[in-house]
């Protein structure tokens, strides 16, 4: 048995989730002629309070479509040192847009509204003209933190006071929904455009999409095409996304539940010096000097045990739909013995 915690991206559809992709009702939807597309983006706008969506191949289309939508060029983005649309998306930013990026250090992911307003430019000819905040939720390089509902206003406010869009790259925004218990109503209403993934937590092989108004959802879809991001039959990916919102969801929270059981195994390791605090599925931990990530993820994956590290010392196990009980078990067993593998 592989237990493979090095992302929830890795996860396989369900029987059934295969079985709703088997029986899609599909068209072209280049030509805007696929109804399980139109329902997937009708049902995600509905979900989080928007008038319209675009159904994109990954979180990093949505993000960087969205960042080129509400920019120009001699703009400036404004974002966490560790968001993704600065530290994984390629630079997308500067080769997309044009834009340049301000980055913020921020609490695990989470800035301040103060922070926010240190780092708008002022109207200068010297300096980018601010334009775009992107927070993520949960903040990935975190360790799964989530933005708590009252932060989000206070940076919207910010943005709306300043003249700033608002984006939201909501990765693992169902995570954050579970965890805190706040609405995607609420959520989705503090911000101009939306990113949602759904092959993470929810399962789906494929797919994210991008909420916003009807005008800024037409021109994000001219930037799709541009970018090769039109795609033909694409309700079988789509039904996919469907049943994961009508099913997936909830059981989020069994994933928490697990990443607890392994944050509390590994705060009486040996070989650990510290544990990120864990609210959802993502677990990073420190290893003390006696031991290398190189070494640790070797060593682990000699047990059949994958997992990734996401910095010097630092290893992240990253919980999901098809990580079970029992492999939890067999985890926290090897966890609390590896002293006897170096």
């Amino acid at each position: 048995m592989i237990i493979d915690l090095r992302s929830d991206t890795l996860t396989k559809p369900t029987r059934f989730m295969l079985e709703a992709m088997f029986n899609a009702r599909v068209g072209d939807d280049v030509y805007g002629e696929d109804p399980t597309v139109k329902e997937l983006e009708a049902k995600t706008a509905a979900l989080f309070g928007k008038e319209a969506a675009l159904f994109c191949a990954s979180g990093t289309m949505t993000n960087q479509i969205a960042i080129k939508c509400f920019t120009q060029p001699l703009e400036e983005v404004i974002c966490d040192e560790g968001a993704h649309v600065y530290y994984y998306e390629g630079g997308g930013i500067a080769f997309n847009s044009s834009a340049s990026t301000r980055t913020i250090t921020g609490n695990r992911g989470v800035f301040t509204a103060d922070q926010l307003i240190a780092n708008i430019n002022k109207n200068d000819i010297h300096n980018p003209t601010s334009s775009l905040v992107v927070i993520e939720n949960t903040a990935n390089r975190g360790g799964g933190r989530c933005w708590e509902l009252a932060e989000i206003e206070s940076i919207a406010k910010v943005c709306k006071e300043e003249g700033l869009y608002l984006h939201l790259d909501g990765a693992r925004i169902f995570n954050a929904i579970v965890a805190k218990g706040y609405s995607a109503g609420e959520v989705g209403s503090y911000f101009d455009g939306i990113s949602v993934c759904f092959s993470k937590g929810l399962g789906t092989p494929v797919g994210s999409v991008l909420l916003g108004t009807k005008p800024f959802i037409q021109k994000a879809k001219r930037v799709r095409k541009v970018l090769g991001g039109g795609w033909r039959q694409a309700g079988y990916l789509a039904a996919a996304g469907i049943y994961a919102i009508d099913n997936h969801i909830d059981r989020l929270a069994d994933d928490h539940k697990r990443a607890k059981i392994i944050e509390e195994t590994l705060k009486h390791c040996h070989y650990v010096k510290t544990v990120v605090p864990v609210e959802t599925n993502i677990v990073i931990f420190e290893l003390t000097d006696a031991i290398s990530e190189a070494v640790f993820i070797q060593k682990m994956k000699e047990q059949n045990i994958l997992c990734a590290s996401p910095g010097k010392q630092m290893i992240r196990f990253v919980t999901h739909l098809d990580f079970t009980d029992e492999m939890l078990d067999l985890l926290v067993g090897k966890l609390k013995n590896f002293k006897n593998s170096f």
